[in-house]
């Protein structure tokens, strides 16, 4: 017996393996999920390989900037799912390779409207289409991705660092509107991870070393980590949880900038 045995799941931000999206999607089915997939054209190719990895062979195209095609999203999704959905998870991020790296005071204006609608107003718009359908369900969960350049500068993160923000935000408001539907909504901030975004992020193999020797369990976050949380934000075991950003990171968000590599690193045996 799986914790979501029955439940029905839309995972939108898949891009590859690597994906955290990808590593949430495999959690999920791994406790009777069942999931369908969202992506952008260009990546149907590519997610048709991997839905089978999970038994699924829902792939619903969709570019996030046109709200026809989200509704297109949910109108499909209904029909596949019997009219009723129970999660969605969003991990849909971008921004102009412009405005990353070098100083934030160069945002363009496009670039800020693009980065906050791709990476914030998606998520609003995702939870609207999904709301009847989890008002079907008798409820549902709700869960996004963040990082801690939402809250803390990492240089270069930028743009993506207010868009992120941004999308913490519009958790609580969104928690507030859909609690009383028994909709939760919830965010991942997931510590320094290898995947195809991070590849924009400066100077990010330091951040992944910093995470080894300094976070208090001294190692780097997996996709097994961040897919368990979802697991539990997902089931009934996080059933009075909402409105809340869930730190995955092994702890480094509790250490000030100065910390020093922990007391026990170099000799550890881990």
């Amino acid at each position: 017996m799986g914790l979501l045995d029955g439940k029905k799941a839309l995972i939108a931000g898949v891009a590859n393996k690597k994906s955290i999206a990808w590593g949430i999607a495999s959690a999920l089915h791994s406790q009777g999920a069942r999931v369908a997939f969202t992506c952008l054209e260009t990546n149907v190719r590519r997610m048709k390989k991997l839905a089978p990895l999970v038994n699924s062979d829902i792939i619903i195209p969709c570019e996030v900037q046109k709200e026809e095609e989200i509704s297109s999203v949910f109108n499909k999704l209904s029909v596949k799912f019997n009219g009723s959905l129970d999660i969605l998870v969003h991990s849909i991020a971008y921004a102009d390779m412009a405005d990353l790296g070098g100083e934030f005071i160069n945002t363009s204006r496009a670039g800020w409207n693009m980065a906050i609608g791709i990476s914030a107003y998606s998520m609003i718009a995702f939870a609207r289409g999904a709301r009847q359908l989890m008002n079907t369900a008798g409820g549902g969960s709700i869960v996004t991705l963040t990082f801690l350049g939402s809250r803390k500068v990492v240089p270069g993160y930028n743009i993506m660092g207010v868009a992120k923000a941004a999308l913490e935000a519009s958790v609580r408001y969104l928690a507030y509107d859909l609690g009383p539907e028994n909709i939760r909504v919830n965010a991942i901030s997931a510590g320094p991870i290898s995947t195809l975004s991070s590849l924009a992020i400066e100077d990010f193999s330091t951040s992944l070393r910093m995470t080894e020797e300094r976070a208090p369990l001294l190692r780097k976050i997996t996709l097994k980590d961040l897919g368990q949380t979802a697991v539990y934000l997902c089931s009934d075991l996080s059933s009075a949880v909402t409105g809340e950003i869930i730190n995955v990171d092994a702890g480094i968000n509790i250490l000030c900038a100065t910390s020093k590599p922990h007391l026990k690193f170099k000799g550890s045996s881990k």
